[in-house]
């Protein structure tokens, strides 16, 4: 086996683990600005009740 084929075959996966991380990590601070938004636009609902209770008939 090439040493310099092991070498690149190697960096290449290296290089596709980091841009997974990376994806993951940017998906992963929209899911928590997303979120961070949700709370905020509950709390500025128009009735602050609304939605503190739920009525369940059986």
């Amino acid at each position: 086996m090439d040493i310099g084929a092991v070498s690149t075959a190697l960096s290449q996966s290296s290089l596709k683990q980091a841009v997974g991380i990376q994806v993951l990590a940017i998906a992963k601070n929209q899911a928590e600005i997303q979120g961070q938004m949700f709370v905020q636009m509950v709390g500025q609902s128009l009735d602050p009740n609304l939605g503190r209770n739920l009525d369940i008939k059986v």
